[in-house]
């Protein structure tokens, strides 16, 4: 497995430098605890339905889901009843997936949960690094479809540290022998889990412009 350094350098030279490899590195959101639950069911109903579709589609029609959804509040679609569920199938203002609509009230009534444990930032941002893939796991079990790159696209879009297994990501970890095949086993996330660890050891930068990284040095 190269290094952290030899790895940034094959993306500076794909990417036109090092400067213009540092302003394209993202940065997590320090005040992420801060964020409100409404924008949590936000970013989450976001990331279900670009799931396997457009995202300009969606993105089209964010303002229409807002609408749609009240603004995301958490108790109005915790307590979604049959009517209002079946007005939303009829809303031309959304993208009409019934299961990825009912994916709304179920996470809901898992963010509601979380304030047990002193609420959705709280719980997401203060998540140990060192096992991210402990967080995708419980997001994966708590919520609805966060499965595959769903729930790591969660934490990217809510500005949390973390990784994502793109195409590119996930090819430089073959490449350096981290993982043989596009990682979806336990034992396999644990393997991307450790070098993500190692490489952040070695260069003290956040899981996220390591990614970043990753992907450029393939893409």
């Amino acid at each position: 497995m190269r290094s952290f350094d030899e790895i940034y350098e094959i993306s500076a030279h794909r990417h036109g430098g090092e400067e213009a490899l540092e302003q394209s590195l993202p940065k997590p959101d320090p005040y992420l605890a801060t964020l409100p639950e409404d924008r949590w069911l936000s970013i989450m109903t976001k990331c279900v339905f670009q799931a396997g579709f457009s995202w300009k589609v969606i993105e089209a029609k964010w303002p229409g889901f807002e609408a749609a959804f009240d603004a995301f509040d958490l108790a109005r679609n915790a307590f979604m009843d049959d009517e209002k569920l079946d007005a939303l199938l009829r809303n031309t203002d959304i993208v009409r997936n019934g299961a990825k609509i009912q994916t709304v009230r179920d996470n809901a009534v898992f963010l509601m949960e979380l304030r047990q444990d002193g609420g959705a930032g709280e719980v997401f941002g203060n998540w140990r690094n060192d096992d991210f893939v402990g967080l995708l796991e419980m997001l994966k079990k708590r919520g609805s479809r966060f499965g595959g790159n769903t729930g790591q696209m969660v934490m990217r879009f809510a500005g949390r540290d973390g990784f994502v297994l793109s195409k590119d990501v996930t090819a430089r970890l073959i490449a350096e022998g981290v993982i043989d095949k596009p990682a979806s086993s336990k034992t396999a996330l644990r393997s991307v889990q450790q070098a993500f660890d190692s490489w952040q050891q070695q260069s003290e930068r956040s899981l996220m412009e390591i990614s970043r990284v990753l992907a450029l040095s393939c893409g």
